[in-house]
This record gives structure tokens, C-alpha cells and sequence, in this order.
């Protein structure tokens, strides 16, 4: 089985390409990356990508046809990322999560892929009370990125794919170590605070409602999306990825970090008014199709080895927000040296 990631050298795909070569040693696994987060590693013995058998560096917005000759499987994790960033990068999201995605399916269906996989995100339900969403229940995406999600998706369920399998993965809230990690995350960033400072300071007043998963769960979805036939859940599938008992508020999320790392201290503003990202997300249409892929790493293991990693990195940096394990801050780094323009392209690289 050929598979191409792309987005492969960010926080998902270093855990991805190891664990799909650890579960399918016959695999060959082709990476497509921009390269904005190859330096961003932490505590690697390698070199991730040594998983992989090529890589070749690019824009998704270019990715040329010829790359999708012979491929069985295309797992699109390229993306603008995160809230902060589509915030910054509102046209350029559109440009790379959305427009760019729907080309990529195009190339993808005309080069006879079988199964196209996109990594999509819960944070299209923005702010919803009345329990846990379903896939079928309506979306209330909130940001450019959470828009550009829904957009995609949308867009793919409308178009013409001479039978290539669709899934559309919906994420729970990413978390968990990577050899490229990323701290902009709620559980990321909590474990890094008590690592640092020995507090942990929620902004919020505790109670908003965020599903997780580990981004080793991450993989163990795509490694089912990939090979999905089309009689389990449709040529097209938006599922919520995750596990219903995996929603949790974000002051528990707080307080099992502090159990974890003993002498944190746990501050919450009670007086914050209300964050309008909250939402419970029900999971049970994928732990129904799905059974032997259901998540399995717990909050506590996951906390565990957040933990181990950076400790083992020599971590000290109290200063994280402002460093390349922050998405938004390696990008603008890149801008202000003059390395990448504002529409995110290498300033020394031609476009085709």
C-alpha cells in the first residue's frame, strides 16, 4: 500500500509515519511538507522522517498531479492549524484549508486514489449547549480555521470523485507527545506550565467542555481511515474522532496535570466571563464503525508522557509562549527574518 501524507513534518505526522510503519511494515509512506516546522524537534533521537521512504518538499497549493501516480491512500494533514493562526492568516486559511484541499481530492480521484483521509476538527461545534454533539447535529464554527474546516468538508461531500473513498476525520482536541510538539494546546500547554513555573493559570473560568485525544489515537484513526471501504459508513463519512468518555472541562484538565507533577499550583479566574469555544462531542458513530480503532491512551498517560519527554529534553523554558513549539511564533519568526512572505510561501522559492 502506497500512502501520501501531507503536512507530514508537523505535530501529527512525525507519531503517524512511526506508528503506520510499526502496524504495517509492508507500507511505503511518501511525506509532502512546506517545511515551516522541520526544526521545531524536541528530545529526538532521529530524524522523524527517516519512517518514511521519500519526502519531498512543497505548497500544498502546488502539489503537483504527478506526486499522486500509484498512490492508494492520501492522509491531507496540511493546514493553517490552529484559531491564533487562521486569526493572523485569515485569506492565506482559506487559500491552504480549504481551496488547496478540495484541488488536492481532485488530483487525488483523476490519479485513481482509493481512500482520501482529511484531518478535519470538532471546532467547527464552536459553542453548543444542550450535550454532546453529534455529526448529524448543526455546526457553529467560530474562527477561520473552524470555518475552513466546514468549508472543506462541505465541498467535498459535493463533488464528482469517480468513487474514491471521503473521510472526513472530525478531531477531538489534539494532545500528547510528538518528536515535533506543539504547545499551543490546552493539555500541551498546561503540562509545560507546571514543567516551568509550577502553576498552572486558567484563563477561562474552568467550565468550558473540550474533547481530547492523544495524537497516538490521532494515528490509530487515520490507520483505519485509510483502508476504509466505502460499505462501512458511505464513500463520503464526516465522524467525530475520539472517545465520548474523553470530554472533559478544562479546570479537570488542569487539576490531573497538577496530580501528575507534584507541588503545581492551580489558579482559576472565576470571575472570567464565559469562553464561547465549549462543547461536549459525542463519539459513538465512530466507536460503532470503528471498534478496533477506538482511542486508547488515557488523559493521565498522556499527561505522563508530555511529562517524560520534555524532562528528558531538558526542558526549562519558561518563555514557551514566545518559542517555535508555538505555531504562530515559528511562522513569524520565518516572516520577520524574511524567510516566508505574508501569503505563508518561501520568499526565495518560485511558484509553479
Amino acid at each position: 500500500m502506497r500512502v501520501l501524507i501531507t503536512g507530514n513534518m508537523g505535530y501529527v505526522g512525525p507519531v503517524l509515519s512511526r506508528y503506520l510503519r510499526e502496524n504495517q511494515p509492508d507500507i511505503e509512506i511518501i511525506g509532502y511538507d512546506a517545511g515551516f516546522f522541520g526544526h521545531s524537534l524536541i528530545g529526538a533521537d532521529t530524524l522523524p522522517e527517516t519512517h518514511l521512504d521519500r519526502q519531498y518538499f512543497g505548497d500544498t497549493r502546488d502539489l503537483p498531479a504527478s506526486l499522486l501516480e500509484g498512490v492508494d491512500a492520501v492522509v491531507h494533514l496540511a493546514a493553517v492549524s490552529n484559531d491564533p493562526m487562521g486569526n493572523r492568516f485569515e485569506k492565506v486559511t482559506e487559500e491552504i484549508n480549504q481551496q488547496a484541499s478540495q484541488r488536492l481530492a481532485e488530483l487525488a480521484a483523476k490519479a485513481g486514489v482509493k481512500n482520501f483521509v482529511f484531518a478535519s476538527s470538532c471546532s467547527m461545534y464552536g459553542y453548543a449547549e444542550g450535550g454532546a454533539r453529534k455529526e448529524s447535529d448543526p455546526t457553529n464554527p467560530l474562527t477561520a480555521y473552524a470555518r475552513s474546516k466546514i468549508g472543506t468538508e462541505q465541498a467535498l461531500k459535493q463533488m464528482d470523485l469517480d468513487g474514491m473513498a471521503v473521510t472526513c476525520l472530525r478531531f477531538a482536541t489534539a494532545c500528547g507527545m510528538s518528536d515535533r510538539l506543539r504547545l499551543d494546546l490546552v493539555l500541551n500547554d498546561f503540562v509545560a506550565c507546571a514543567l516551568t513555573s509550577g502553576e498552572i493559570t486558567v484563563l477561562s473560568d474552568g467550565t468550558p467542555w473540550r474533547p481530547l485525544i492523544d495524537v497516538e489515537d490521532m494515528a490509530r484513526a487515520i490507520h483505519w481511515a485509510i483502508s476504509r471501504s466505502a460499505d462501512n459508513g458511505g464513500a463520503f463519512l464526516s465522524v467525530n474522532a475520539g472517545r465520548s468518555e474523553n470530554n472533559y472541562q478544562v479546570r479537570d484538565l488542569a487539576e490531573a496535570v497538577a496530580r501528575q507533577v507534584p507541588g503545581t499550583q492551580v489558579s482559576i479566574n472565576t470571575n472570567a466571563p464565559p469562553d464561547k469555544r465549549s462543547y461536549q462531542v459525542d463519539f459513538s458513530l465512530f466507536e460503532s464503525l470503528a471498534p478496533s480503532y477506538i482511542p486508547q491512551v488515557s488523559l493521565d498517560t498522556s499527561i505522563a508522557r508530555l511529562r517524560e519527554g520534555l524532562e528528558r529534553a531538558g526542558f526549562k523554558d519558561g518563555n514557551f509562549r514566545n518559542s517555535r513549539l508555538m505555531r504562530l511564533k515559528a511562522l513569524e519568526a520565518h516572516i520577520d527574518s524574511g524567510r516566508l512572505t505574508e501569503d505563508l510561501r518561501w520568499a526565495n522559492r518560485k511558484t509553479a
